[in-house]
């Protein structure tokens, strides 16, 4: 494996980990912290959460991880075989669905129905309680889990690769 690639999945593997720990937070305690708020504080945090995450660093790698994931995918199918290459394969392809196919698909645009509500109306309330908390909170938990199992399997995978080519003694 060439240093670059080698230098590629070993950011990889710790970039899925600061992803998966972000979500983390959210369905550990921040969406629970939120909720708590009895509604309009809740509603009006995540809003500004939701146009925020667009301007800092988080973004940059989330969507980022899209891009690698889809590189590394290929480079596993095409220039690794065995059991590596099948963990790097798998840790791409569950980050590309588990994690951005999950928010794309969910995340995102129960984050756009919120954004349009207003604070006080008892309909924002209902929704943010009912539906948007415990929905948005369970996919979120989804792109935890598929953001820690990407990390994982790309270490093992890297770890087999790189004890397979290990010279023996």
């Amino acid at each position: 494996m060439s240093p670059i690639l080698s230098f590629l999945m070993q950011f990889a593997i710790l970039a899925y980990a600061l992803v998966a720990g972000v979500f983390l937070a959210f369905s550990d305690f921040i969406m629970r912290a939120l909720a708590q708020t009895g509604g309009s504080g809740g509603v009006e945090a995540m809003q500004v959460i939701n146009r925020e995450v667009f301007r800092w660093v988080f973004m940059t790698l989330f969507l980022g991880m899209a891009a690698v994931s889809v590189l590394l995918a290929g480079y596993a199918w095409i220039g690794l075989s065995g059991l590596g290459g099948t963990l790097i394969v798998l840790a791409a392809v569950i980050y590309l669905v588990g994690c951005f196919g999950v928010t794309v698909l969910f995340n995102v645009p129960m984050n756009e129905a919120l954004a349009g509500m207003g604070l006080t109306s008892d309909a924002t309330k209902d929704y943010w309680l009912q539906v948007y908390v415990p929905r948005w909170t369970f996919w979120n938990s989804v792109r935890t889990g598929a953001a820690a199992l990407s990390a994982a399997l790309l270490l093992f995978g890297v770890l087999w690769i790189t004890q397979s080519q290990a010279p023996q003694g």
